[in-house]
């Protein structure tokens, strides 16, 4: 008797990357290549999308204070896209498993009985370490780093439960922090700091990055102590993701930063060689 059961696609997260098109990992770009349907959330550059013209393209894009999917609507779609497609793209900005909801992703298709396999990627934090060409970590200077974001899900059903309960981890005892999507609190962060954290104080250097490793990046340079009095409050775009990095081992030795902007404009966001991503990969 023949198994009657639908044969399901299966779905791999991966990881787009800080930005450029051509800072996504080799497996990542030969599986956008093979795939049927691509589900991108709105971090994704439209550069990366060139690298699956095959693949119907689904916004299923999650910004803050943005109209956005729904988690549970995410869910649903992938599911869905697994019974009709062979190989489904979840791709997402940055690295799958730092502040993406991979979790929720992979136990949902896992219960249904969908397989699914995580590509990892390049975190903006690494990448704006390496566009400063400053490490995160400094020899008897900083021996910790810490990854924050004080976001909540906008869908989540315990939101408005905990919305006066304090954020947690709000004052990370690391040597380093990186803040991710911490634009609307950038003041509310650099105060709290001076005011309670042994390892920072008004004049701990902090670096403000915009759009990391594409073309249009954009760095703000000060201190703790000017992010908190506003400095920086009229240089954010709205409409780039920011990364804001504290820390002494981000003091720059080369040069005085004071209230500084600049635009990297040596960053090549296209494609160096596209025949790397056709003719040179590996079985993943």
């Amino acid at each position: 008797m023949k198994n009657s059961s639908p044969t399901l696609g299966k779905v791999y997260l991966v990881g787009a990357g800080p930005g450029a098109a051509d800072l996504i990992t080799l497996r990542g770009a030969r599986l956008l290549a093979q795939a049927d349907i691509v589900f991108h959330d709105s971090l994704v550059e439209p550069e990366m999308l060139e690298l699956c013209p095959q693949a119907v393209k689904v916004p299923v894009g999650k910004r803050c204070g943005k109209l956005s999917s729904a988690q549970q609507f995410i869910n649903k779609r992938l599911i869905d896209a697994s019974k009709q497609y062979k190989t489904i793209i979840r791709l997402k900005g940055g690295d799958p498993m730092l502040f993406g909801r991979a979790d929720e992703e992979i136990r949902t298709l896992k219960d249904v009985g969908v397989e699914v396999e995580v590509v990892p990627g390049i975190t903006a934090a690494l990448a704006g370490a390496a566009s400063l060409q400053q490490s995160l970590t400094l020899r008897e200077i900083s021996r910790s780093v810490a990854f924050i974001t004080l976001a909540q899900a906008a869908d989540d059903s315990n939101a408005l439960v905990n919305q006066d309960k304090p954020q947690p981890i709000s004052n990370p005892s690391a040597d380093t922090l990186v803040y991710y999507m911490g634009r609307k609190d950038a003041v509310k962060i650099a105060q709290q700091l001076i005011e309670q954290s042994s390892n920072q104080s008004a004049s701990t250097p902090v670096h403000i990055m915009e759009a990391v490793s594409t073309k249009r990046e954009r760095l703000w340079s000060s201190t703790l102590g000017e992010l908190a009095i506003g400095k920086a409050n009229d240089w954010f775009d709205s409409a780039s993701p920011a990364l804001i990095m504290i820390g002494e081992a981000l003091k720059d030795t080369t040069k005085t930063f004071n209230n500084s902007e600049s635009s990297s404009s040596e960053i090549d966001n296209s494609l160096q060689d596209r025949q790397v991503f056709t003719n040179s990969l590996r079985r993943a």
